[in-house]
């Protein structure tokens, strides 16, 4: 169901069905995750929840286009200045912080979905890629400003380091989530930002 078809009630029921589903998962995993918790969380009946989504598969869709604007959106006034090393300092200290407030719990809101959804769920795989996408132009809309600014050298290509970012952090929150520690973090963001700084400074 299109949420163009909704009334601003069917909206407000979807989208608290959709929030009350990424809280759980998010704890909990999808596969340890049931509609019975999901429609308990959200205080909504069972027939709701199919009103709404055709199965579990549907909603889990939901969540992970639902985590993906959460994600950007917390992240979004650092990632309107990812054109200066500040800026993008600025940043690597918002994703360690926010890490640390969490004790290293959960890892990645995006990452985890993709890892349990990837080889079970295509559609669900290509939803979490779209929002890495996302995620991806952001820093590289940054980095391509430095470009053009002539901040970074001629033969440098944006959109690599861009995706050179996005892998040290995925595979930091991966690694601070096992060990329960922001230190796997800290390296991979400051070998990322260290290796930007070191081709400015060659600019």
């Amino acid at each position: 169901m299109t949420e163009r078809r909704l009334t601003r009630r069917g909206r407000e029921t979807r989208e608290r069905i959709v929030a009350a589903a990424a809280k759980l998962i998010f704890a909990r995993g999808v596969a340890e995750t049931t509609l019975e918790d999901i429609r308990a969380a959200a205080g909504v009946s069972g027939s709701q929840v199919y009103h709404y989504f055709e199965d579990k598969q549907a909603l889990v869709r939901a969540v992970i286009e639902y985590q993906a604007g959460a994600v950007l959106d917390t992240q979004s006034p650092h990632l309107d200045h990812l054109d200066t090393l500040p800026g993008l300092r600025a940043w690597r200290d918002l994703l360690v912080g926010h890490q640390r407030s969490l004790e290293c719990r959960g890892g990645c809101a995006i990452g985890t979905l993709g890892a349990e959804v990837a080889e079970i769920d295509d559609v669900a795989r290509l939803a979490v890629a779209r929002g890495f996408r996302r995620w991806e132009a952001r820093i590289r809309d940054g980095l391509q400003a430095m470009y053009a600014r002539g901040d970074l050298p001629a033969g440098v290509d944006p959109d690599d380091l861009a995706l050179a970012t996005l892998a040290a952090l995925q595979g930091g929150l991966l690694l601070a989530q096992v060990q329960r520690d922001t230190r796997p973090l800290e390296v991979a963001l400051d070998a990322m930002l260290d290796r930007i700084q070191a081709l400015t400074e060659r600019a």
